[in-house]
């Protein structure tokens, strides 16, 4: 039911990696996980038989990676920048239709949330009333925080369903983001896509009736082969000659109508943040909810929770970028204006994100 954990387990399947699932409510998390994981309780976290730990699904799949020999990390210019921005957009960027499904919808989900939030509670008196009160918490909380009022609803219906045909249209071709092998982009993805949107009854719903070749994508992830038999490939690759299919491109382009004035909105509200904060020290921990931005969709105005883990992600397609030579940026550059992205390139925080002892911190 986990947003992130979706990231993981999928890596985890596709590279056969034999893991034990558990619930992040028992004592050995509380007293011998989360001293490990910065003290921060969240999921997914990782322990390993000899006892160390790893908190967050973007340095889980960073650590397997650099095992791994980057198998699922593409080497060529152009579909390695896609792939970090996808995987940024998948972690920050579909937040509101996320939470607006998942808690919007009360006759379609109500049983579902309140079993599986039970499970949480089982060592409790009263589960079902510390579920209850959990889940009205977020409704009224952590909802709105994410922009997720009722003035935006409809901005989000459409977008979600515009998104989903999208995507069908991509994955009716391709059986993953960049060909016929997952990729980061891919694993990404799995985070919001199945976590929330491919799991809760209402969403599952809509999936199945308007993208069923979306629903198959999250199927093929959650199995350890390729499972592509629909498609004429008969080998895992990635396209040849560095292409970035036009199918994608759209995607791109869908998702840049809010999430590149949202990040430029929180840019500007964390370096506002920072100036007026001058005291934080080196190694202070970069809170996740730091500071509200505000910004406007389609008409539509919006108010979101400005997170600076967006950039530590977004820095790695900065990089990709700042690491090229003059030929392969413009055909970075060229791509990313190919799908109005361009000006993700220079949305960067005055002082860097950076990943330690399981926490993010300021440079």
């Amino acid at each position: 039911m986990s947003l992130y954990t979706g990231r993981v387990r999928s890596y985890l399947i596709k590279n056969r990696i034999p893991y034990v699932e558990e619930p992040h409510a028992t004592s050995h998390y509380h007293k011998v996980v989360l001293p490990k994981a910065g003290g921060r309780r969240g999921i997914p976290t990782i322990e390993f038989p000899d006892g160390r730990v790893i908190r967050d699904g973007v340095a889980i799949v960073d650590h397997f990676e650099s095992l791994n020999d980057n198998l699922h990390s593409p080497s060529t210019v152009r579909q390695s920048a896609v792939s970090r921005l996808l995987d940024a957009i998948a972690s920050e960027g579909l937040l509101r239709p996320c939470m607006h499904y998942r808690w919007n919808h009360d006759q379609s989900n109500r049983e579902f949330l309140q079993f599986h939030f039970e499970t949480i509670y089982k060592d409790h008196s009263n589960p079902s009333k510390m579920a209850a009160d959990r889940m009205q918490e977020i409704r009224e909380n952590v909802n709105p925080a994410w922009g997720v009022v009722p003035e935006t609803h409809d901005l989000i219906e459409s977008m979600h369903v515009a998104l989903l045909t999208k995507l069908n249209q991509h994955f009716s071709k391709y059986p993953y983001f960049l060909g016929s092998k997952p990729c980061i982009a891919d694993f990404g993805m799995m985070a919001p896509m199945y976590g929330h949107l491919g799991r809760d009854p209402k969403p599952l719903a809509l999936m199945q009736e308007y993208a069923v070749r979306v629903f198959r994508w999250t199927e093929r992830m959650n199995r350890p082969e390729p499972d592509f038999g629909e498609f004429e490939f008969e080998k895992e690759e990635y396209l040849s000659n560095d292409e970035v299919p036009e199918t994608l491109i759209e995607i791109l382009r869908h998702f840049a109508v809010d999430f590149v004035p949202e990040t430029n909105a929180a840019c500007h509200a964390i370096n506002k943040w920072l100036q007026e904060n001058p005291s934080v020290e080196s190694g202070q921990e970069a809170k996740r909810f730091l500071t509200m931005c505000h910004f406007e969709v389609d008409g539509v105005q919006i108010s979101s929770v400005a997170q600076p883990f967006r950039f530590y992600l977004l820095a790695r397609l900065q990089r990709i970028y700042e690491d090229a030579d003059e030929s392969e940026q413009n055909s970075i550059l060229n791509l990313l204006k190919s799908c109005d992205m361009d000006l993700l390139l220079d949305m960067k925080l005055t002082r860097p994100v950076l990943l330690q002892n399981n926490l993010e911190v300021w440079d």
